[in-house]
């Protein structure tokens, strides 16, 4: 089992730190990461304890669904990560919760706007909910069409600049070029949902940020021309 001891030990700490993180409760939530030279990823096996996981129960799981190593049952949630991986170029973890406030908004199929700075760090503007599954998608491969409906959302959307999703009815997935940025943005994507329901509470018509502010915060923390931080 040490051909993909990377990936076993990125996910399996990343799985343990969700489970300290406040964003699950039980085992309402799973982390998968990448390998995509390899075509395949680690993901949570199935309702295991989080501070109970070893590098060992991670399993690996190729981009055609075949289980490659593990003898542990895998996430139920897997041919969702699956889905996204083969959909999104660039992504290599991707982080599911049942985090409350951001299921709020997903069970009241509402994106969450971009109110503010605080969402512009992390979110090019609003973070969409998908729209609801028929009941022949239910009935069917229900994980693998949840990913496909995921897909089909961002047609028109890069996922690198929109990192993350609410499937309607359900709740959250987020991904990242990494493991600690998934989850990073995980929690950010909890933390901006409770603002938003804060601020609809006072104000039902609160208006989205405007582009030129929502633009100067993404853009100092994104791509060529990133100031935040430190340089390498």
């Amino acid at each position: 089992m040490n051909d993909f001891q990377n990936i076993r030990e990125q996910c399996c700490e990343a799985n343990r730190n969700l489970g300290k993180s406040g964003l699950v409760d039980l085992t309402f939530g799973n982390v998968s990461v990448a390998d995509h030279d390899r075509k395949a990823f680690a993901i949570k096996p199935s309702g295991v304890d989080y501070q109970k996981l070893a590098p060992s129960d991670m399993v690996i799981v190729g981009y055609d669904g075949t289980i490659l190593e593990g003898v542990l049952r895998p996430s139920s949630d897997t041919p969702t990560h699956r889905c996204l991986y083969l959909s999104f170029a660039g992504i290599r973890s991707v982080v599911h919760t049942h985090s409350r406030a951001a299921v709020a908004f997903a069970q009241a199929g509402r994106d969450i706007p971009c109110l503010g700075t605080t969402h512009a760090d992390y979110f090019h503007g609003p973070v969409p909910v998908t729209r609801e599954m028929t009941a022949g998608e239910v009935r069917g491969e229900y994980e693998w069409e949840t990913g496909r409906v995921i897909a089909e959302c961002f047609a028109g959307l890069d996922p690198l600049q929109v990192p993350a999703v609410l499937v309607r009815n359900h709740g959250p997935f987020v991904w990242g070029t990494d493991a600690a940025k998934a989850l990073e943005t995980a929690q950010a994507l909890e933390i901006v949902a409770d603002m938003a329901w804060r601020s609809l509470a006072l104000d039902a018509t609160a208006s989205p940020v405007p582009a030129h502010l929502r633009d100067k915060h993404f853009f100092r923390k994104h791509g060529p021309g990133a100031s935040y931080g430190q340089s390498a």
